[in-house]
């Protein structure tokens, strides 16, 4: 019988507090690195629980805009955005080294997130601030996105990604936060949803049509109000259906 290994990874240091109970359902982290959110000790504390539950760890560097978290696209000069990412990651790396721990991705937050995915100039700002960490660190971003075939052409290593507590447009741009559809709350429909994506390769669109979607990693993010009860779920149901936690 074919089983499936899968990467779940959930967006932290984010203020919720609640990372010590979610990480043993989880296999990879995204932790805030000061420009939507987070500060020093919140990025430290973050690691040393990810070292405790061996999560992976990475980077979640953002616009510089923590008024709106990171959620709106900044009217911002490209040098400065490039500055600003570099100064986040050059921070959080300054942790990781301290405390003895590795980089394993980097995963852009919110506005920059979904921007760079359909932007190419932006995809190109982006890519210039993360440059150095090329042959090092693996990029997460949106399966069949412009920063994902970008990336993979200047050499970073991608894992596709696909989001287990949203839903997609048909152009698999993720619904709006601002529309009542946008979040899968209930841990069984968040099931229903990811099987197809794993097993499959393919997604139900808001509209209901299918389209083709990859996967080597999940998120549930960490502020969604259901976001314990959903992983606990997964991680009681995914093995019934041969799929297996990546750690």
């Amino acid at each position: 019988m074919k089983t499936w290994k899968m990467d779940i990874n959930c967006d932290v240091g984010e203020g919720i507090g609640n990372e010590a109970d979610i990480f043993p359902f989880i296999s990879s982290c995204n932790i805030a690195c000061g420009g939507h959110v987070g500060d020093v000790q919140s990025m430290r504390e973050v690691i040393l629980l990810a070292r405790k539950y061996r999560v992976k760890i990475g980077a979640h560097p953002s616009y510089p805009d923590k008024a709106n978290f990171g959620r709106e696209v900044m009217d911002i000069p490209a040098d400065a955005l490039i500055q600003s990412i570099r100064d986040q990651l050059d921070t959080f790396n300054s942790i990781l080294k301290k405390e003895g721990d590795q980089l394993h991705h980097i995963k852009a937050h919110g506005a920059l997130y979904n921007q760079t995915a359909k932007d190419a100039g932006a995809a190109d700002v982006y890519l210039e601030a993360i440059k150095e960490y090329k042959n090092t660190t693996i990029v997460y971003a949106p399966f069949g996105s412009v920063v994902a075939s970008k990336a993979q052409t200047i050499g970073f290593e991608v894992w596709p990604e696909a989001f287990a507590d949203r839903n997609y447009n048909p152009d698999l741009s993720l619904v709006s936060r601002k529309s009542e559809k946008a979040l899968i709350e209930d841990p069984k429909k968040v099931l229903d949803h990811i099987l197809p994506i794993i097993k499959e390769g393919t997604v139900a669109a808001v509209d209901g049509k299918i389209r083709r979607i990859e996967a080597k990693t999940l998120c549930v993010h960490g502020d969604t109000p259901s976001a314990l009860e959903i992983l606990m779920y997964l991680s009681r149901e995914l093995p019934k259906h041969q799929v297996n936690l990546e750690k």
